[in-house]
């Protein structure tokens, strides 16, 4: 097994994530997906291959998408990742942002605490981006992580999704500003 390069390993809690995953599923009969379509990666996308996607995402061979560590995808390939736009701070204190596959993006969380709780109260990237109102079930091991990470931090899902989509409301047009 070959050792994970330092840039690209994944700050404690995002490993603990990853190795507890998480489970989704389509109930025909109730006509409703159950759990969260996400997929956390083992360690951050190396930048070449963020580059080779987002230049394909974007259509704009000018941009390479280094402002951003994705550390997760979905069964549709939306990504999720850090946006790094807070000058001198920390991966876990960037914010957490969604870029679909159809060209949709917004932001979900204001940094990886926020993240954390929205993975306690039973959401992923996914619905927090989509189906923000969906019912939930907390879940137990999410939220001893979110304790232990980002203790005294528990909010709604709405709080948290309402604070960051407020704080960098201008996201999607940054982005769409960089597709062709």
């Amino acid at each position: 097994m070959t050792e994970t390069p330092d840039h690209l390993v994944l700050p404690v809690a995002l490993a603990e994530v990853a190795e507890i995953g998480f489970t989704w599923e389509w109930d025909d009969e109730a006509d409703e997906a159950r759990g969260c379509d996400f997929d956390p990666y083992d360690r951050f996308e190396a930048p070449e291959k963020t580059a080779w996607w987002f230049r394909l995402w974007t259509g704009n061979d000018e941009v390479d998408g280094s402002e951003f560590r994705f550390f997760g995808t979905t069964g549709g390939g939306d990504y999720v990742g850090f946006w790094l736009v807070r000058p001198g701070a920390s991966n876990i204190e960037q914010p957490v942002v969604y870029l679909t596959s159809e060209g949709r993006c917004g932001v979900v969380a204001r940094d990886l605490g926020d993240l954390l709780w929205l993975f306690a109260n039973g959401l992923g990237p996914t619905e927090a981006f989509s189906d923000l109102g969906r019912e939930t079930q907390p879940d137990e091991a999410f939220q001893a992580i979110a304790e232990r990470h980002a203790p005294g931090r528990r909010r709604s899902s709405a709080e948290i999704v309402a604070g960051a989509r407020q704080e960098f409301a201008g996201f999607p047009e940054l982005i769409h500003a960089m597709c062709r």
